[in-house]
């Protein structure tokens, strides 16, 4: 069978389908990516924001279409959105064959078998397939990573218990659990040995990893172990909650050399009512204090963050002081999310609901502030040699497009880099950077 899979919203979430994707395929399913050659689709959901709801929908609804068209044999959704709205799907789509919750996807060879089965008891069965929330599934199949083979995402932990106002993970992702380190050390050696040469770390909080079964914060050890894998040569940390932020994962990140001196730290806001009232565990001083620190070990720091706007009861003032935060702080890489109110969030319940053209004016100032520090930041670049890896070809020009350790794949810049010689994806190459062009550098090869 022909099996083409959606994978919508985060890396997490990819994960889960490149799991999926390695157990079909070591059940005898090809893989492809032409809906027309499909006989099976499964759509990996996401819901955690509106506008993610709203594409995982839309996604459905299309293979609903191509189902009723006669060429499919089965539709499947899992995910985030299954999860959350299992029953709804089956009411509302009667072309969806089959529900998986988030710690159900390792089921999703034998879910296959009973739609595909001639038995209306089996293909009953497979219909809706939930487990305990707080499961943690084991898989002993390879994954098959879709990322292009030279970098890899390594999911370290799953869930959250931080409990967010505006956020529904908890509910669809169950409480925080660590996978077990030999675990992680198993699939790394493994990602490794099929030639992936960056790992990126993933969770919904990475900073946490190993509490719940060691009874401590083993990031710092399980870098230390990531980092003696030959073959590996760039560690990237995503999801570090600031207030987690140990002096011994500082260390970490000083003195192995493959751990890249690069940081996401999603702060959300920096004005001390609003992060009481997101149910954040930061004040502005200490978010002050965190970065400070890191800048002052690791000099050459690169750091992400993500914020929200337009909260509810956020006031204009509150958005000035933020935007004074984001002019202070410099940071290098910067997302903004407008508020989305998320049914069964207590935050959805709050009153004085910030009207959605507010929102999106407070977002674009303070893309456009961003903007400025990153243009700025990416003139400084100029004259500086870096470490690239080589992601491609530019068609038709003497160029190739990479990443320094400054960007994470997906969200952040690229670096062009001109030369005539002849470079693979995953080869990494010394450039001289010299030029820039807003959210882009240009280098030549040395």
């Amino acid at each position: 069978m022909n099996v083409l899979f959606i994978s919508l919203g985060c890396d997490k979430n990819l994960v889960d389908t490149e799991v999926m994707l390695g157990i079909l395929a070591a059940n005898g399913h090809q893989m492809t990516d032409d809906e027309t050659q499909a006989d099976i689709v499964v759509v990996n959901t996401c819901c955690f924001i509106h506008d993610a709801k709203e594409e995982s929908i839309q996604s459905i609804l299309e293979m609903a279409e191509l189902k009723k068209g006669g060429r499919l044999k089965a539709l499947i959704v899992t995910g985030c959105l299954a999860q959350r709205y299992q029953s709804e799907i089956l009411e509302e789509i009667p072309e969806v064959d089959a529900v998986l919750g988030t710690t159900s996807y390792e089921e999703i060879g034998k879910v296959i078998e009973g739609i595909l089965s001639e038995s209306p008891m089996e293909r009953g069965d497979a219909k809706l397939t939930m487990k305990d929330i707080d499961y943690l599934p084991e898989v002993d199949t390879r994954r098959l990573v879709t990322t292009g083979g030279h970098f890899a995402y390594l999911k370290i932990a799953e869930g959250c218990d931080k409990h967010c106002t505006y956020c529904i993970i908890p509910k669809i992702r169950g409480n925080f659990r660590s996978v077990p380190m030999e675990h992680l050390i198993e699939e790394a050696e493994q990602l490794a040995e099929e030639g992936v040469k960056e790992l990126i770390l993933v969770a919904q909080e990475t900073t946490l990893y190993g509490v719940d079964i060691y009874g401590e914060k083993k990031l710092p050890e399980l870098l230390r172990r990531l980092s003696a894998i030959s073959g590996l040569r760039w560690i990237r940390i995503l999801y570090c909650y600031p207030e987690e932020i140990t002096e011994e994962l500082i260390q970490v990140i000083k003195e192995e050399p493959k751990v890249c001196h690069y940081l996401d730290l999603p702060i959300q806001h920096a004005n001390d009512e609003i992060l009481k009232r997101m149910g954040r565990r930061t004040s502005k001083q200490q978010l002050k204090d965190i970065i400070g620190r890191l800048q002052e070990e690791i000099p050459d720091i690169t750091l992400r963050t993500t914020l929200i706007t337009g909260f509810p009861g956020e006031t204009q003032e509150q958005h000035e002081e933020l935007m004074d935060f984001v002019d202070e702080m410099e940071f290098d890489r910067l997302g903004v999310f407008t508020y989305s109110p998320e049914e069964d969030t207590p935050a959805a319940q709050m009153p004085e609901q910030i009207q959605e053209d507010v929102k999106a004016e407070r977002q674009a100032e303070l893309m456009e502030l961003q903007q400025d520090i990153v243009f700025e930041q990416a003139e400084e670049m100029i004259g500086r040699e870096m470490l690239v890896m080589i992601e491609g070809k530019v068609a038709d020009e003497n160029a190739y497009v990479g990443r320094t350790y400054r960007d994470a794949p997906n969200v952040d810049g690229l670096i062009f880099v001109n030369t005539d010689e002849e470079l693979m994806s995953g080869d990494f190459a010394k450039v001289k950077v010299i030029g820039a062009t807003e959210y882009d550098l240009i280098g030549e090869l040395i």
